[in-house]
């Protein structure tokens, strides 16, 4: 496997300045964060580490050029809002923006995009599997067209209130996977497996690993630390964030070791980045180096 990071943890670096960083730590690819230039609407949402949106072959061309130079490749172009938004002005602002993402990975040379199927948080399971039946066939055929695949995260995109209670995002189980898989029969459509949400779920994460194991596109190092003691008293029915809290790897639940061996015994040798939304690394830039420098340090143990 290629060990690299999700970009957006390094939002406050410009391009070149977050590669060398990532060359420098002995890192060899990066998820990088596309969204378009402009306010965050949420956390780590915002960053734009690539203008997707304005990327001409001149500028793919030296971005590919000094990722070379520096021995770093670029694992997909990240964008992770709601492309079922309920709202259709968003929804339609997002998907638009999609197909930037879609055309500058062609232009790059990627050839793989990150981000979410999307939900109506208000709306049950059924009514957004054909929610999803009418949004997608043509996104999919774009980007089958040219030459892109798409891996959706395993994220429900459900931790605090204004996202309750379904969350942003159907692809949050295996029993879901075959649903959605089921409907939207395509290729080009994958995953982007990420076991800290199976954790906080109580679900089992190395079981879908095999049965899964040619719709894996893309993979997430993030751990998670349940919080018993909250989850005793709130329950599970309460706001994720109530009784959980995301951690850089090692630092929480996630059995790392039966994690990489399940990868291995399937073949994967793809793209693994270190995603970070663990609180205690996030006051300063200093704080997200170091955050990037102790998972990789831990994950480098396991090869």
């Amino acid at each position: 496997m290629k060990l690299g990071i999700m970009s957006a943890i390094l939002g406050e670096m410009g391009f070149e300045e977050m590669i060398d960083f990532i060359s420098a730590e002995g890192l060899t690819c990066v998820e990088a964060a596309c969204w378009p230039s402009g306010k965050a609407e949420r956390r780590y949402a915002g960053v734009s580490h690539i203008d997707a949106a304005n990327l001409t072959e001149e500028k793919a061309e030296e971005i590919n050029r000094y990722c070379k130079e520096k021995g770093v490749e670029i694992s997909a172009l990240a964008y992770y809002p709601n492309m079922m938004d309920p709202d259709l002005e968003k929804r339609d602002r997002f998907i638009s923006h999609l197909y930037k993402v879609i055309d500058a990975s062609k232009l790059l040379g990627v050839h793989l995009v990150t981000t979410f199927i999307g939900r109506m948080p208000a709306r049950n399971l059924e009514d957004n599997l054909e929610e999803a039946r009418k949004v997608w066939p043509p996104i999919l055929a774009y980007a089958k067209k040219q030459g892109v695949r798409i891996a959706i995260e395993n994220c429900p995109m459900l931790f605090t209130q204004d996202e309750w209670p379904g969350g942003q995002n159907i692809m949050t189980s295996p029993a879901n996977w075959r649903k959605v898989f089921g409907i939207l029969d395509s290729d080009a459509l994958g995953i982007n497996f990420d076991p800290s949400h199976f954790i906080w779920q109580q679900m089992d994460y190395i079981k879908p690993i095999y049965e899964f194991r040619d719709k894996i596109f893309h993979i997430h190092f993030k751990d998670v630390r349940i919080l018993r003691d909250k989850l005793d008293d709130t329950g599970i029915m309460a706001p994720p964030l109530e009784y959980m809290s995301p951690k850089i790897p090692g630092h929480g639940d996630v059995d790392w070791a039966r994690y990489v061996q399940a990868l291995t015994d399937i073949g994967y040798d793809g793209y693994a980045c270190i995603e970070i939304e663990d609180k205690a690394f996030e006051d300063t830039i200093e704080d997200a180096k170091n955050a990037v420098r102790i998972s990789a340090a831990y994950l480098k143990n396991l090869e």
